[in-house]
């Protein structure tokens, strides 16, 4: 809104420093700071608010060192997140623009669903929420509607640049060239030089019509595990979200190297017009992350619940969707991959055994892998902080990709 605001000001009045709304460095800062702003002063308030309404969390017992004392600690906190997501997001950015519709929708949509979820353990005092084929319903109509307008609108475009004997855009090198705006369903490959996949080669055999109907299954796999995937991982104080805001910068750089001529013409990679307006959601996303972080690093004085992970997860996997680094995710949500990865590792096995032994035997200890470490008198606040470091690691790793090819 301000965008709009600042950009009339500077179109009909002369007045120094409107112009600043135009530089999406600026307002991707400025919803950064926002964003932080509004979970650290509002986060306190809100975790006396939870612990009035007596919306506590209701712990199982695992028998894990230092659990039982969480017990009666706020949930549902994730909404100070998404507060501090969508406020800075209709502030700063251009709201007519698709990529950030899309993710504005993800988060509304998701973060219902984890509210409900988290509704249904507190008041209703059934721990096992909502139903998992409700949750699944959601995240699918999610990844439908994300996958879909991907897919068929006309914003969605990149750029392709070819030699030619017109004179529009000279590149470097001083030879000729043109550029064209297409429908395009390529994504990046990681760590390969010719690094370009094009989802109609999967089935080429039943035609390009129906290439969408690839696309968007593949987008719902992807919405659908992020977004549990970051769910699972919201185990001990501060994992899923010191986690979710290491990547969430890490897709941020992405967004504004793709959304850029220069950079990304200089890198070699796909221009994605429209795209540089992710850049403002993406950091106030990680700024509300890092807010939350001030009261949920151990010990958490309040959980994010699944109002928060279940559209953390989501957020994630549709920017990666949209700057075309899905195939990424393994490497960039490592942590996310690791603990689903270990649950059903663990699941799998015990069905196994105990079909074949007639007793269950575990790879784990106990799963999610961190409750593994836990289990092992490892201290939770060490764990996550060795999480977050890997979690480091997978970023620089997946930056380096951009010249690793």
């Amino acid at each position: 809104m301000l965008y709009y605001l600042f950009d009339y000001i500077e179109r009909n009045f002369d007045i120094p420093g409107a112009g600043l709304f135009q530089y999406i460095s600026f307002r991707a800062g400025a919803a950064a700071v926002l964003s932080l702003l509004i979970t650290i002063t509002f986060g306190k308030s809100l975790i006396a608010f939870l612990r009035r309404k007596q919306i506590g969390e209701d712990i199982r017992d695992l028998g894990l060192e230092g659990q039982m004392q969480k017990k009666g600690t706020p949930t549902m906190g994730g909404i100070i997140i998404l507060a501090a997501i969508l406020i800075p997001t209709l502030l700063f950015a251009k709201l007519d623009n698709v990529y950030v519709v899309l993710l504005i929708i993800t988060t509304i949509v998701l973060g219902l669903i984890g509210f409900l979820d988290d509704y249904i353990k507190v008041f209703k005092k059934n721990k096992e929420g909502l139903a998992g084929r409700f949750k699944i319903v959601g995240q699918v109509s999610v990844g439908l509607i994300v996958g879909l307008t991907l897919y068929f609108n006309e914003n969605v475009v990149v750029r392709e640049v070819k030699p030619t004997a017109s004179t529009e855009v000279a590149v470097s090198d001083n030879e000729p060239t043109s550029y064209q705006d297409v429908k395009s369903t390529k994504t990046t490959v990681p760590f390969f030089k010719n690094n370009e996949f094009d989802y109609s080669r999967i089935l080429p055999f039943i035609g390009e019509n129906f290439t969408w109907l690839i696309y968007t299954l593949v987008v719902v796999i992807i919405v659908t595990a992020v977004s549990n995937g970051a769910n699972i991982t919201d185990g001990i104080d501060g994992l899923a979200a010191g986690t979710s805001a290491i990547i969430g910068l890490t897709l941020a750089i992405f967004a504004y190297l793709s959304g850029r001529v220069d950079f990304s013409s200089y890198l070699n990679i796909m221009y994605i017009p429209h795209l540089g307006e992710l850049v403002i959601f993406c950091t106030a996303f990680v700024g509300a992350c890092l807010g939350f972080l001030w009261y949920n690093a151990f010990p958490a004085q309040v959980f994010m619940g699944d109002t928060g992970s279940l559209s953390m997860g989501g957020i994630i996997a549709v920017v990666a969707l949209a700057v075309r680094k899905e195939l990424m995710i393994p490497v960039l949500c490592g942590i996310f991959f690791i603990e689903t990865a270990s649950v059903m590792m663990q699941v799998s096995y015990f069905k196994y055994t105990k079909k074949k032994y007639g007793e269950g035997r575990r790879i784990f200890l106990m799963s999610p892998i961190h409750h593994h470490y836990q289990k092992k008198n490892i201290h939770e606040s060490k764990i996550v902080t060795r999480f977050w470091i890997v979690g480091i690691l997978l970023a620089i790793v997946s930056l380096a990709t951009l010249k690793l090819r």
